[in-house]
């Protein structure tokens, strides 16, 4: 009686370590299914990471010092999809998708989400376009697996409980994730597993547990009842992150705007610069050509005149050409005083506005005779000049010439007391008796 208890005690002990090795070697077997399935990554690419910056929102930071590997994982045990990214022991990308996550291709290679769990903005910039492209395509498609619900789901919730007792899910994708980016097996971070277990998903877990301890008996793929304030916590996020870079872009326009303004009021100094100079430049143009004239003319003269008696026989009867011009500018002097000298008294008894505009004729004709006294008087001079430098002979002739220069300076000077008196005259004040006013006639200066 005693030996039968302990024959069935021995074989429940048997049937006990039977079970437990067989258990052991069930847990021995199963993680490499396990990570047959999640370790290996359903997308990987190539990318600079970028984080937004939490204090301005407005610019981004680099959270990677080079193009990393970028790879979406899907977790069985808790039936999510995950964005991961790492960077020697650092995990730059940590990001669970949601069904209100949206990817917006902000440039030709650059783009960007929000994730409402880690409370940041990701930003990716690949080295060509067709990557970025197929990057927005898988995020689109594993976006829609979440919402819709996958196979893989039903099959990993199936899975999840024996897959827990081996490790996390969330060391298994760090682990997947070094092995990605290090390229072989044997060089993954000890360290970066247990700050990604400890700290990167520790984050997240609590907030995903809380969710399945409030959704209870509902179905793996039906949507939280928080969908509606994440998506509209994203929206506000995404059009904070506009607003951000719309300020941004608005600065660097009125930079531009204002280094615009500048160089257009450089270029209009410029411009009326150079018109100044193009005008003065005209005028010491036009000087130079009269100057130029002038000398040509006096070559030509002193070239005739040199050694030559025809040119003195010329001289000559140009001489006495001036005489009698000077002769005739004396007698058209007289006359002008006389006239003169009634124009004063009709000014005097205000004989109105006819002599008045016959006085300023008179002006006119008195002025145009003086330039031409000066004009012959410099051309008498000319000729005195080239005669004297052409031959001693005419040294004889020199007295009656300093005469008659002399009249003619005498004459002149008659001609410009003439002029003064008659300026006096005309703006002198009319007798209080008159009514024409002669203030307003001006003459020639």
């Amino acid at each position: 009686m005693v030996l039968a208890p302990l024959r069935w005690f021995a074989q429940g002990m048997q049937r006990v370590m039977k079970l437990t090795h067989d258990q052991r070697q069930h847990r021995h077997h199963r993680p490499s299914v396990c990570s047959e399935k999640t370790e290996q990554p359903m997308f990987s690419t190539k990318a600079h990471v970028f984080h937004i910056d939490p204090k301005t929102k407005r610019s981004w930071i680099p959270a990677s010092s080079h193009a990393v590997a970028v790879s979406f994982f899907f977790d069985a045990s808790r039936n999510l999809y995950r964005i991961i990214s790492v960077e020697g022991t650092k995990a730059v990308i940590n990001s669970t998708i949601t069904p209100s996550m949206t990817f917006t291709k902000t440039s030709q290679k650059f783009g960007q989400w929000s994730d409402i769990r880690a409370n940041t903005v990701y930003g990716l910039g690949f080295q060509t376009e067709p990557d970025l492209n197929q990057f927005i395509e898988k995020f689109q498609e594993v976006k829609e697996k979440t919402r819709v619900g996958h196979p893989q789901v039903q099959k990993g919730a199936a899975n999840g409980g024996a897959s827990g007792n081996e490790g996390s899910p969330s060391s298994t994708l760090v682990r997947a994730a070094q092995t990605n980016v290090q390229g072989h097996p044997g060089h993954p971070s000890v360290a970066l597993a247990a700050t990604l277990d400890t700290g990167g998903l520790a984050e997240d877990s609590p907030k995903h547990k809380a969710g399945q301890g409030g959704q209870g008996a509902q179905p793996a793929n039906q949507l939280p009842q928080s969908t509606v304030e994440a998506q509209l916590r994203y929206e506000n996020d995404r059009l904070k992150l506009a607003l951000a870079q719309s300020s941004a872009n608005a600065k660097k326009w009125e930079v531009e705007l204002q280094t615009l303004k500048n160089n257009n009021a450089r270029l209009t100094g410029a411009l009326q610069e150079s018109t100044a100079n193009v005008e003065e430049w005209k005028r010491q143009l036009h000087a130079l050509k009269d100057e130029n004239t002038k000398m040509r003319c006096r070559e030509l003269e002193i070239e005739a005149s040199h050694g030559n008696q025809e040119a003195l026989t010329e001289l000559g009867r140009e001489l006495a050409v001036l005489r009698q011009r000077n002769e005739g500018l004396d007698a058209e002097l007289r006359q002008k005083e006389k006239a003169i000298e009634t124009l004063r008294a009709a000014v005097q008894t205000g004989s109105g506005q006819h002599q008045n505009e016959r006085h300023k004729a008179l002006l006119a004709e008195n002025d145009s005779l003086r330039i031409s006294v000066s004009r012959m008087q410099e051309q008498l001079d000319a000729q005195l000049r080239s005669s004297g430098a052409a031959t001693p002979g005419v040294s004889a002739r020199q007295p009656a010439l300093e005469q008659l220069s002399a009249r003619l300076e005498s004459k002149v000077s008659e001609l410009r007391d003439l002029q003064t008196e008659l300026a006096a005259l005309v703006f002198a004040p009319p007798p209080p008796p008159q009514t024409t006013s002669t203030g307003s006639t001006a003459g020639p200066s």
